[in-house]
């Protein structure tokens, strides 16, 4: 059987927290119906759907980078690393990789960057929710240690609440120094 793998990752825009990325081989003889980019699916479909591609696919495994090394290499070369780094995790090594977008992260096997992929790749639809849902947890557990920032709420997205905590509270260690609206607060 050839494996395939997708890969999807989260977090590239927010103030804060880390890059999140995620790995899924799909099970061909147990398909999941109803896959699609995590972004158009509900908080409670995406959970629903986060518990069922971990019972159903074949492997499945997350990679990070933190943000210290988000600004000490740019978003972009962090979100390529914590892709790579998902697909060493996964329990299978796969005979291809499917990349949500249109940059390729360094692989061992062939692989192929496509654009939207997580509407139309189911298996990077999976890795999209996975990405999504175990972010999203993370960010709701930093907004019970760091309260005020409105984390559970904007996900360390540049809202108006998240500005202008940042100006009243100020950095806190999940701020990501390297972006602007950051930088200002630093000045």
């Amino acid at each position: 059987m050839r494996l395939i793998a997708g890969v999807d990752e989260v977090g590239r825009g927010p103030l804060a927290g880390p890059v999140v990325a995620a790995a899924v081989i799909l099970d061909p003889d147990n398909p999941i119906e109803g896959l699609t980019d995590s972004k158009k699916l509900s908080e409670k479909k995406r959970d629903r759907y986060f518990e069922l591609i971990k019972e159903k696919a074949l492997c499945w495994a997350i990679g990070r980078a933190e943000v210290d090394e988000i600004d000490r290499i740019n978003i972009l070369q962090a979100s390529m690393r914590a892709m790579e780094r998902a697909v060493e995790q996964l329990n299978e090594s796969p005979h291809h990789v499917l990349v949500d977008g249109n940059k390729l992260p360094q692989f061992s096997m062939t692989a192929e960057a496509i654009i939207k992929g997580d509407l139309i790749e189911p298996c990077i639809s999976a890795a999209s929710i996975i990405a999504k849902v175990t972010r999203d947890r993370e960010m709701v557990e930093m907004d019970e240690k760091f309260p005020g920032y409105g984390f559970a709420k904007h996900k360390g997205y540049p809202t108006k609440q998240h500005r202008d905590a940042l100006l009243t509270l100020g950095l806190t260690d999940i701020h990501r120094r390297s972006y602007a609206p950051v930088q200002k607060i630093l000045l």
